[in-house]
């Protein structure tokens, strides 16, 4: 075999890092579809928090906001949330009524969810 010696050979080497690389091919692509559900998940909660504090402003003001900064500026909520796709708390892109005020908010990113839709259109 080896004679004694200490060490592994440059072929046992080989195979182990071939074993290696075959197991990463199968796992880092479902970690990032992971990463990605997770984000879709997060904005999904984050339009949800935006659109219920957009209501309960309605119910007790009776008009919709004229900018978001007005549901913390009224403490409906503690700061905008972070919108996942973008990284970014003021890029969310608003639908407003014909007297300027707010009435549904949307992601303002350009890319497409796993699903195939755009996160512009939920």
């Amino acid at each position: 075999m080896r004679n004694g010696e200490k060490g592994f050979t440059l072929i046992e080497l080989l195979v182990v890092m071939a074993i290696i690389a075959v197991l990463m091919s199968v796992a880092v692509p479902k970690y990032f579809q992971q990463t990605t559900r997770a984000r879709e998940v997060v904005l999904k909660h984050n339009l949800n928090v935006l659109r219920i504090s957009l209501d309960d402003y309605l119910r007790d003001t009776g008009k919709y906001p004229e900018s978001l900064n007005d549901l913390v500026e009224e403490n409906y909520l503690r700061q905008l949330p972070l919108d996942p796709t973008t990284d970014k708390r003021d890029g969310w892109v608003v639908k407003e009524d014909d007297e300027g005020r707010i009435i549904d908010v949307h992601s303002g990113s350009p890319l497409q969810s796993s699903e195939g839709s755009e996160y512009a259109q939920w």
